[in-house]
């Protein structure tokens, strides 16, 4: 039991970190152009309306969430003067609601893709597999956040959290997160598994996020009308 859990919470996180790195630099070495949503809207876009921004924002607010319980060390918030029941009541609304808007926007897209068939026949062999690891991370995720916020019966950032941040100093500390639920354990093991396929899937696009749009100089546009009151164009 010692070496599966070293194996675990020990070895596992770093061969997925080489994995995760050295797939995305092969992607864009080999496959740059399809580093892409591969999009379906032409297909059917009243559905992608609502599912598309639902997912994302939900998701990017789960993400900070993530970043936030998982770097931010307890006796930090503490300095802050934010109690243990505030923290967790932020983090049952806040993070319970980012998460079942996520949830709710990746089951409609799913919905999506089985119900109409050119999307369906757009996506590839990969969708098949992320997709279920993807609803499954955030299904465990939610029920986590919620059963952990309402219950209090395990502090997390006293143990996931240290492992998590033991994982940068080279030292995992394996008892953290080998005596932590085992909900807890299983979110993270499937969070593994999505960053290991994730170089290998749709959802590498999230490479391509084109951040450059908020700082370019704006782009000027003149009509005609204006261009031949000033002595027509050049």
């Amino acid at each position: 039991m010692r070496h599966l859990q070293i194996a675990l919470w020990g070895v596992l996180p770093y061969l997925v970190l080489v994995l995760f790195v050295a797939g995305s630099v092969w992607r864009y070495r080999y496959d740059r152009f399809g580093m892409t949503t591969r999009s379906s809207q032409l297909h059917e876009s009243r559905l992608l309306r609502v599912a598309g921004p639902l997912f994302h924002y939900g998701l990017l607010f789960v993400i900070a969430g993530h970043l936030v319980g998982l770097l931010v060390p307890e006796r930090l918030t503490e300095d802050m003067h934010i109690t243990e029941s505030l923290y967790r009541a932020n983090a049952l609304f806040v993070g319970g609601l980012a998460g079942v808007a996520a949830v709710c926007g990746l089951a409609l897209l799913m919905w999506r893709r089985l119900r109409v068939s050119a999307v369906r026949q757009a996506g590839v062999r990969g969708d098949r597999l992320v997709y279920p690891v993807l609803a499954t991370v955030l299904l465990a995720g939610v029920a986590a956040t919620l059963i952990g916020a309402r219950t209090g019966s395990y502090d997390y950032r006293l143990g996931v959290s240290v492992w998590f941040r033991s994982l940068f100093e080279l030292e995992p500390d394996v008892p953290a997160m080998a005596n932590a639920p085992l909900l807890f354990q299983v979110h993270t093991l499937l969070g593994m598994a999505l960053f290991a396929l994730w170089p290998f899937s749709r959802l590498v696009h999230a490479f391509g996020v084109p951040l450059g749009y908020l700082v370019r100089p704006y782009v000027v546009y003149r009509s005609r009308a204006t261009l031949a009151g000033r002595g027509g164009t050049r």
